[in-house]
């Protein structure tokens, strides 16, 4: 008689619900508060409706995917480790945060109107897409803090022992949709704030959005990775 082969014991490619649960909670209390893609998310809802603030959305998910990607692959842990990777990932972002947020202060200087906003903004409703998407997804491609952030977060909640990419999928899922339930909240309350006050609004909300920004380029350039 022939001795039936011990079974193997395959990876469990699924992660329990608890972890997944405690993800979602920790995850959603990091995104809730404001940052950059947030702000972009206000003031493009505020400027273009919610609509055409998806665009933004989806820059700005996409940059996440890719965040995830590179954490996933080993790579975020070598960026983190490498000084002059960090610097000049550090100062790109910095600098092109520092400049959005002057575009949009230069922007709160005028009564911004429907009219207006057509007339300073690309004539296609496809070049004002683009625009959005890049813009937010370079806002969050560029941020080494949020690199950083992933690095550190995201593998606490893998079991090594079991199959990583499907877990890193369900992650990235939750992560986005999270991240999209609150940018929407966002654009929806720019929209409101539009239609509410009006021009005066309009303007204050930029000089809100502009100077945090640029507050934010500010504490970006001084960052150390010594405090994460």
């Amino acid at each position: 008689m022939i001795p039936a082969r011990p079974r193997v014991r395959q990876p469990d490619c699924t992660m329990t619900l608890a972890t997944l649960l405690l993800f979602i909670f920790a995850s959603a209390v990091t995104i809730a508060t404001p940052g950059p893609t947030v702000l972009l998310a206000l003031n493009n809802g505020s400027r273009h409706g919610v609509r055409k603030a998806c665009w933004g959305m989806a820059g700005a998910l996409a940059a996440d995917v890719i965040l995830v990607v590179t954490v996933a692959a080993g790579l975020g842990a070598v960026i983190a480790a490498s000084e002059h990777a960090f610097e000049a990932i550090k100062w790109f972002g910095a600098a092109y945060l520092a400049y959005v947020g002057w575009k949009m202060l230069r922007a709160g200087k005028m009564p911004l109107t429907a009219q207006t906003v057509r007339q300073t903004e690309p004539d296609t409703a496809a070049a004002r897409g683009r625009v959005l998407f890049s813009r937010s997804f370079l806002v969050a491609l560029t941020n080494p803090k949020a690199l950083l952030f992933i690095s550190a977060f995201l593998p606490q909640f893998i079991d090594t022992s079991a199959a990583l990419l499907p877990q890193y999928a369900i992650l990235t899922l939750a992560q986005c949709l999270l991240n999209l339930a609150v940018m929407l909240v966002y654009a929806a309350l720019g929209a409101r704030i539009v239609h509410a006050f009006r021009g005066d609004g309009m303007r204050w909300l930029n000089r809100l959005s502009g100077g945090t920004l640029i507050a934010l380029a500010g504490g970006l350039a001084f960052y150390r990775r010594a405090q994460a």
